[in-house]
């Protein structure tokens, strides 16, 4: 009969933990909440992998694990099927993982989910790794293939036994059980995505959905004809749906929901400014509380990230840009039998305008204090908000109010002096940082020592490269 022992050494994987992400908390003002953080595996909702990846040089390290309940379990013989019950020992199971992003298609990374003695299934760890074919973010729909592994629990007593999918070590799960096969050591996954931004409302600040959808082998599939395993043959097939709101610039709510192949599991993970926390309930299918896998449990998570020298700050899906409106042309001329006697034009200075788009507008700016455009020369103010002029600025953003520095190439530029004009044939866009495009003077290729940011139309701030 083969006699399942509880899970232990969870306390040191905990304390371990915690180490390492205070030591990577350290400097980190945020991480991307476009890709939320997984359980064990990477980028992904709680427990199912996404199409997205991380971004290229983007180090996130996360801790997660959950709370089991259950006093009893089942006990099984050799082919895997139930013989009685025995009592168990409840608690804390935790994971500890990194993961990389490269070039903007790639994720690797690795985790450890035990580091028990032989009498405990030895040491468990894992690795994984995501290839992105269609980008969520540039695609109408994201699509990648990704692969895990898993090491196998090693009891010192010469039976092959299986990784599963709780992460712990159960001499119930076996290789070869009877006739069946559990190969969960390598798993293979295909999975699609679909972001829609949300409608706007008065009544929600702004947010998006991300869905999610695949299939997979191993620990998505293998182990769903045994019920204490599992309460359904899902047949690899996964799911989730999550609900992404910005509570302010850097600050972001995530609500999810998914089936990863066994389990229903709901959740929540907040960002404050760079350091993610999420709660987790999972199985919320099963009621009964039958066997530790066929349970409801509660889980934690918290992470953070780095993105090379500069900071991953959380952010919405990316939005197409605005519609830029362009003022009507003159009427063509008629022909007018009368005598018009046509207004003096009003008395003013003029000048040019340089937009964030890199055009150049000629406007009339009067003693009265208006500022003229179009051929009309109408008012700016009368035209507003129907029309507006073109652009994305840094006037009234978080960042710029506060005197924030900005990133370019993982190098920081501070503010330097007061704001200029700018003659739009001069500068060309190099970049941007949060929306915002940034600027350099003429035209040559080596790393700028000055950028120059869009305050308003026609308005500059420089900013210096900070020596430090």
């Amino acid at each position: 009969m083969a006699q399942r022992r509880p899970r232990r050494g969870s306390g040191r994987l905990l304390a371990g933990g915690l180490l390492v992400a205070l030591i990577a908390t350290s400097g980190v003002a945020g991480q991307t909440t476009k890709v939320p953080s997984t359980l064990r595996y990477g980028s992904g909702l709680m427990d199912i992998p996404v199409a997205g990846v991380l971004a290229n040089r983007a180090l996130t390290v996360t801790y997660s694990g959950f709370w089991t309940s259950n006093d009893t379990d089942v006990t099984t013989d050799d082919s895997g099927n139930v013989t009685g019950t025995e009592a168990i020992l409840g608690g804390w199971n935790g994971d500890l993982s990194v993961a990389l992003g490269l070039f903007d298609f790639l994720e690797l990374g690795a985790n450890l989910q035990s580091l028990g003695d032989a009498a405990e299934g030895g040491t468990l760890w894992g690795a994984f790794g995501r290839l992105s074919i269609l980008s969520p973010q540039t695609q109408p729909i994201g699509l990648a293939v990704g692969g895990l592994y898993a090491s196998s629990p090693d009891f010192g007593d010469g039976i092959g036994y299986a990784p599963n999918r709780l992460a712990g070590a159960d001499r119930r799960a076996r290789d070869q059980l009877g006739t069946r096969e559990m190969n969960t050591g390598f798993s293979f996954y295909a999975v699609a995505g679909w972001d829609l931004p949300g409608l706007s409302s008065s009544f929600l600040p702004d947010h998006d959905f991300s869905f999610t959808a695949g299939w997979g082998g191993g620990l998505f599939k293998d182990g769903d004809d045994l019920d204490w395993y599992a309460s359904g043959d899902s047949g690899g097939w996964f799911a989730g749906v999550a609900w992404n709101l910005e509570l302010a610039e850097s600050r972001m709510l995530t609500l999810m929901s998914e089936y990863n192949g066994f389990d229903w599991n709901v959740g929540t993970q907040v960002d404050l400014r760079g350091v993610r926390l999420g709660l987790h309930v999972l199985g919320v299918n099963h009621s009964s509380n039958t066997t530790v896998y066929r349970s409801t449990k509660f889980g934690l998570l918290a992470s953070v990230a780095l993105c090379g020298r500069g900071l991953c700050r959380a952010s919405l899906r990316d939005r197409p840009a605005p519609d830029v409106v362009v003022l009507p042309a003159a009427p063509p001329d008629t022909v007018v039998v009368t005598r018009v006697e046509r207004p003096s034009p009003p008395a003013g200075t003029a000048f040019a305008l340089c937009l964030s788009t890199g055009d150049q507008i000629d406007v009339l700016l009067t003693v009265a204090g208006d500022t003229l455009v179009g051929p009309s020369q109408t008012p700016l103010r009368e035209l507003r908000p129907t029309v507006v002029l073109a652009g994305v600025y840094a006037a009234n953003r978080g960042w710029f109010e506060s005197g924030e520095p900005v990133t370019f190439e993982e190098r920081p530029y501070g503010r330097a002096g007061a704001t200029v004009g700018l003659d739009c044939g001069d500068i060309r866009q190099v970049g941007e940082h949060l929306g915002v495009p940034l600027f350099v003077m003429g035209v040559g290729g080596a790393s700028p020592e000055v950028l120059y940011v869009p305050v308003r139309p026609g308005v500059w701030q420089r900013y210096s490269l900070d020596p430090g």
